[in-house]
Parts: structure tokens; C-alpha cells; sequence
């Protein structure tokens, strides 16, 4: 089946009856959940299965954010509270070994819990690097603040959700350590000179270029492009994330809906799209606003279908885990240093 190069948000529990036609018409390549759209693992699954049902393709892609801490979608009482990415951190910093070890364990549970909804995509890992100053809105989300330990753990991440059957999402490209403001109430500008950028916030990315998909900052570096931030700037795409950085998978846009980015819906997804991202994302399930994506978002083809294409390949099955044993592991590592 042909579709749009966007992904998009629902309303709520269930599909509405505007949400299929709006879907059936529109042909999005895949959906995030939020927690508005999450009560318990029946209704989860059957809204999953809504969305498989009204596309007709039984492997779609169904995305979510959990990344453990303040970011998770799914909690209690259902799930499971997971250890924020600082938690890893602090363990690699008593024993790198150790460290790893906790970020695959968490990976992992966390790649079993969204299998068993039918959720295939997580948005993970970061490898923001953040510096004394910049806003909290990474903060102890981060896995520290040195690009090699940052991309290390970063990778055991990936490698957890990858050997759960959930495909990995690499956030945020190139850097969003960096930033002084939160990008989903306004645009934050970095003026690090290009050199010091490209040693510490791109040097993270660098080591996980292989990933298949990964998400823009909405971060200007004014020594790169002082008039747009990376989700809009051609030439941050094309020089540092392409370029760089060496990312050759799916390129999506942080979500189109956030204050950081200037203009109408409309306008800011033409931005997107002439900037050179594959993936248009919008997330916060308001109709009229889908609908100007949709009407301003080319039918998915080209080198970016080829590179969605390419991801969805790269899903593996599900390995076997013994769920009480990782959990009871995990819970011994990161009560040496607390939870964050």
C-alpha cells in the first residue's frame, strides 16, 4: 500500500468514526501513543488492532515514547516504573560492564512490555549530551555527559529493544544536551562553535549512525544555520546529520506541532519536507491539524521510502527472556546507585 510520509497521533481510547475516515483517506505511514491513549493492556491492544484493521497492513508501524524516568507512556498501575537513562550512568560510572548491562536489562523489559500491546517502534535511545546550564527538559534522561559513554550506553539500549523485536528510534539528532530552553514551549538556540560541536554532541551520534531511524532536534546551532533549527535546516541535514554524523536511515522531524517551530501546521511541514526529512511527525491527536499535514506531506517514495523500508526490514523476532530474572537483576544493579 502507498502512504503519506507522516506519522500521527490519535484523540484518545479509541478510534472515532472522522479518525478512520480521516486514516482510510490520508494513508499515514505509522501512529505514536500517548498516554491519553492508554488505560490498560486490553484497551492498548485493541486500539492497536483498530489501527491495523482500518489500514489493512497487519505490520504498521505503532510507535510510542518509553524511555524510563519522567518519560514513559505506559505506568503504573500496569506497568512497571523503568530507571531514567542517568541511572545507567551512574552504574557505568562504577563499573562500565555493569552500566550496560543495566540499560540492555532495561531495554528489554521495557521491548517485552510493548510487544505484548502490539507497539513495534520505541523512541530510543538519546544520545544528548547536556552541559552545565542547558534546560532540564533532557536532563536525567541523559546517560551522562561524555559522547563515548553516552553512545555506549546508548547502543546496549538499542540491543536490548532490538533482541525484544522493537526497532529503536535515536533522539535527538544532532544534540539537544545543549539546549537552554525547552523545544515544546520554545526554540532554543545554541551558539557553540562548530568544532566543539562536532567533539562532543555529534561524537555521540557518530558511533550509532547504523541505527534505522532517528528524530530531529528542534536546536538551532547558529554556527551551522543561524535562521532554522535542525528539523528545518537543510544544511544541518544534509552536512551534519548525513554528512558528519553519517546517518543514513529514516530521518523524522521531532513533532511538528511543538512551539519551538515557527508558522502554521502547514508551513512547518512544508519546512520539514523541503529541509530533507524522510518523516513527518505530528502528535497531539488534534483532527484539523492532521488534516494540514496530510494535505502538505508528499506520498512516501524515493530514497525515504527506501529507508523506511530498510528499517521495518531490520525488525527482528522476539527473543526468549525470563522476565523475573531480568527484573530481579536490573533491581540489583540500579539499587547500587539509586534510581535517579
Amino acid at each position: 500500500m502507498t502512504c503519506r510520509a507522516f506519522i500521527t497521533g490519535l484523540a484518545g481510547l479509541e478510534l472515532t468514526d472522522a479518525e478512520r475516515e480521516f486514516i482510510r483517506a490520508e494513508r499515514p505511514w505509522g501512529f505514536i501513543l500517548f498516554k491519553r491513549n492508554i488505560e490498560s493492556p486490553d484497551q492498548v491492544s485493541g486500539l492497536v488492532d483498530q489501527l491495523r484493521n482500518v489500514t489493512g497492513e497487519a505490520d504498521i508501524p505503532v510507535l510510542i515514547d518509553q524511555e524510563g524516568g519522567r518519560v514513559q507512556r505506559l505506568g503504573p498501575p500496569h506497568w512497571p516504573v523503568y530507571p531514567p537513562g542517568a541511572a545507567f550512568g551512574a552504574l557505568y560510572d562504577v563499573d562500565p560492564a555493569l552500566g550496560l548491562r543495566a540499560a540492555w536489562l532495561s531495554s528489554r523489559l521495557i521491548a517485552a512490555d510493548l510487544i505484548d500491546l502490539g507497539i513495534t517502534v520505541d523512541c530510543l535511545p538519546l544520545a544528548d549530551v547536556p552541559v552545565e546550564g542547558s534546560d532540564a527538559v533532557i536532563g536525567n534522561r541523559a546517560y551522562g555527559t561524555e559522547p563515548g559513554k553516552v553512545a555506549a550506553i546508548a547502543r546496549a539500549v538499542t540491543e536490548g529493544l532490538e533482541q525484544g523485536g522493537v526497532l529503536p528510534v535515536l533522539k535527538h539528532i544532532p544534540g539537544h544536551g545543549r539546549a537552554t530552553a525547552d523545544s515544546h514551549f520554545r526554540l532554543p538556540m545554541v551558539e557553540t562553535g562548530k568544532s566543539e560541536l562536532e567533539r562532543t554532541d555529534f561524537a555521540a551520534f557518530q558511533p550509532l549512525a547504523d541505527l534505522p531511524m532517528a528524530m530531529t532536534a528542534h536546536v538551532v546551532f547558529s554556527a551551522l544555520d543561524p535562521a532554522h533549527p535542525a528539523t528545518t535546516s537543510a544544511t544541518i541535514i544534509n552536512e551534519v546529520i548525513r554528512g558528519v554524523i553519517g546517518f543514513q536511515g529514516l530521518l523524522m522531524s521531532d513533532d511538528v506541532s511543538m512551539n519551538a517551530l515557527a508558522g502554521s501546521i502547514a508551513e512547518r511541514t512544508q519546512a520539514i519536507v523541503n529541509a530533507g526529512c524522510d518523516m513527518v511527525l505530528h502528535c497531539n491527536g488534534k483532527l484539523e491539524e492532521m488534516r494540514a499535514v496530510a494535505q502538505q506531506t508528499p506520498e512516501l517514495t524515493g530514497q525515504a521510502l527506501q529507508r523506511a523500508r530498510r528499517a521495518l526490514a531490520s525488525r527482528k523476532p522476539p527473543q526468549p527472556l525470563d522476565r523475573p530474572a531480568a527484573w530481579a537483576e536490573l533491581n540489583g544493579l540500579t539499587d547500587r546507585v539509586g534510581t535517579g
